[in-house]
């Protein structure tokens, strides 16, 4: 897939997403790898007192680097 297909499958996302929004994007991955994609870097986010924000074109990188 390429960018705009991503873009419009996550049409619904705000730009912002949490931690849960990430997870569902991902295909509902687990707790554990979304918090190591985060930690490492792997995915670029901001983190607001104890919660995440990451921003939707991250995971939109992420995923077109990585399938």
């Amino acid at each position: 897939m390429d960018k705009p297909t991503y873009n419009s499958i996550f049409n619904d996302y705000p730009d912002l997403v949490d931690f849960n929004q990430m997870r569902e994007m991902l295909g509902n991955i687990g707790p554990t790898l979304a918090y190591k994609l985060l930690r490492n870097g792997t995915i670029k986010s901001i983190k607001v007192g104890r919660a995440y924000k990451i921003p939707k074109i991250n995971i939109i990188s992420y995923l077109i680097q990585n399938y």
